[in-house]
């Protein structure tokens, strides 16, 4: 039987919290906490509705520009939950769950760009120029004593894989969490075996390192064809916000765990850890979107000659994780193709639509052709 945890939270409630603007705000630090996060919050929500905007109100290339606004919506998406996990702390553990479901999916969303900008270098929007030349090359480290040819379609499936099964188990992990959090049984600031905190942490450890591994490989392979997209400082506005948030977390629940951070009255020493790192991260979304900004910008999809587009199928486009759901799907079902021997996934694929398949001069010697959808049709 799995053991229950110690409650996070003191069994005492602040009662003046219920009452905020009774009688007046007393701005105790807590208080003031709320209003500058809040204010940083605020500021990081206005930068990234700037950026999304100005996507939107130019949505000339949607294919790249829909991972874009994806990406952009990070910042804010983060302020928004640290500022709620800051103001209503003790149900901290839900809303951090929510930031990293949000960042399995702008990890994604990054690759499916890269993929896009690679199809966009070759004469016919296909990637069999760009890099049919392209022979044997060495894995990134820790695995650089091993070598990999890029034509090959069961590798190049292999590494778009190994970024979108993120999109799955971190989704997964986190509604174990919440299920384990209502149960009392998740034990977050804890890393006792005997508590499924510490199982869920290295699952989801393993997965985004996968990922992440996946993402470098990618770019490594496809930098010459990025020259001039600043794939690398894309790259880092969403590598720096994961690996702050995470080892930031670490330094403070170090801090809370060897008694540097103490319990108050109404909060306990995990509280006012979890509150601190919400606070860090409600100032830092503000740089991020700013490095964002610079980082994804409007001038390389301006068109004078072209009026103005609605923003609302910009944003809609990007809400749609419809294009998320073919991908997974196509990868799945090519995988289970090798695994009955097609020929088809022995040779290259030649794709209408500039997925991943096409972006890396993946084609069919078969003459079976791949929609958009994911769907295999007979072009013979």
């Amino acid at each position: 039987m799995v053991a229950t945890c110690e409650s996070e939270n003191t069994e005492a409630i602040d009662q003046t919290d219920r009452r905020l603007f009774k009688n007046g705000i007393h701005w105790d630090a807590h208080r003031i906490g709320w209003a500058v996060s809040g204010a940083f919050a605020l500021a990081a929500i206005m930068v990234t509705v700037v950026s999304v905007g100005r996507h939107a109100r130019h949505y000339h290339v949607p294919t790249e520009q829909r991972q874009i606004i994806r990406i952009l919506y990070m910042p804010l998406v983060y302020a928004i939950v640290s500022w709620f996990s800051y103001r209503f702390f003790r149900a901290y553990t839900y809303y951090s769950l929510v930031v990293i479901i949000y960042e399995a999916i702008t990890i994604s969303a990054f690759m499916l760009l890269i993929i896009q900008y690679v199809a966009s270098t070759s004469s016919g929007k296909t990637a069999e120029g760009a890099l049919a030349r392209k022979d044997k090359e060495k894995l990134p480290i820790p695995f650089c004593c091993w070598r990999y040819r890029p034509t090959k379609a069961y590798f190049m499936y292999t590494i778009k894989w190994s970024v979108l099964q993120y999109v799955i188990i971190r989704p997964l992990v986190s509604i174990i969490g919440i299920i384990c959090e209502a149960l009392h049984i998740l034990c977050q600031s804890s890393w006792s075996y005997k508590h499924p905190s510490v199982y869920l942490t290295a699952v989801d450890f393993v997965s985004i390192s996968v990922a992440l591994y996946g993402l470098i490989l990618f770019y490594d392979l496809t930098k010459q064809e990025l020259n001039g997209r600043r794939p690398l400082a894309k790259f880092l506005t969403i590598k720096l916000i994961v690996m702050c948030t995470f080892y930031q977390e670490f330094v403070f629940d170090a801090l809370q765990n060897h008694g540097i951070i103490k319990a108050t009255e109404y909060w306990t020493g995990s509280n006012i850890a979890d509150g601190l790192n919400a606070f860090a991260i409600t100032i830092e979304m503000v740089l991020f979107a700013f490095f964002m900004m610079w980082a994804y910008p409007i001038s390389e999809y301006i068109r004078p000659e072209l009026p103005k587009t609605s923003a609302k199928r910009a944003i809609i486009d990007s809400l749609n994780f419809g294009d998320f759901v073919a991908e997974i799907w196509g990868s799945l079902k090519f995988f289970y193709d090798y695994a009955v021997g097609k020929s088809h996934t022995r040779g290259v694929i030649k794709h209408d639509a500039p997925d991943f398949g096409e972006a890396f001069g993946v084609y069919n010697a078969s003459g079976n052709l791949r929609t958009r959808g994911g769907s295999v049709a007979n072009v013979a």
